[in-house]
């Protein structure tokens, strides 16, 4: 029962990841990585599907060995930070929800900064 319900949260996790690559400001890393943790405990199966994806794996495999991120994948989450948030505040109608999204993105930006990256 335990193991289904981790698996369960891992899949949802990694749906809002998912979502989280066209969805502005709804992060994708951080659920990506919380699907390979609950799929962890719940299905190694299902973690070693998500380690073996080309282009998530080594992502998530970096962050649990170094807690660090590749330069060039932390550079292109630079851009769609910076995109998303952009457009997100260009579009939204009132001027506290624009304040609110710049407020998140120097928080976002100011934990993004010191995260390490590596060079693979």
């Amino acid at each position: 029962m335990i193991k289904a319900l981790w698996v369960t949260a891992g899949c949802i996790s990694l749906g809002l990841g998912i979502l989280g690559i066209v969805l502005p400001l709804l992060p994708t890393t951080p659920f990506i990585l919380l699907a390979s943790a609950c799929f962890m405990r719940g299905s190694e199966r299902l973690h070693q599907r998500l380690l073996a994806h080309k282009v998530m794996g080594p992502i998530i495999s970096d962050w649990q060995t170094s807690r660090s991120i590749d330069k060039r994948v932390k550079n292109k989450a630079y851009i769609f930070i910076v995109a998303s948030f952009g457009i997100s505040i260009a579009l939204a109608p009132i001027a506290w929800v624009k304040a609110l999204l710049g407020i998140i993105f120097v928080i976002l930006m100011v934990w993004f900064v010191r995260v390490p990256s590596n060079c693979s």
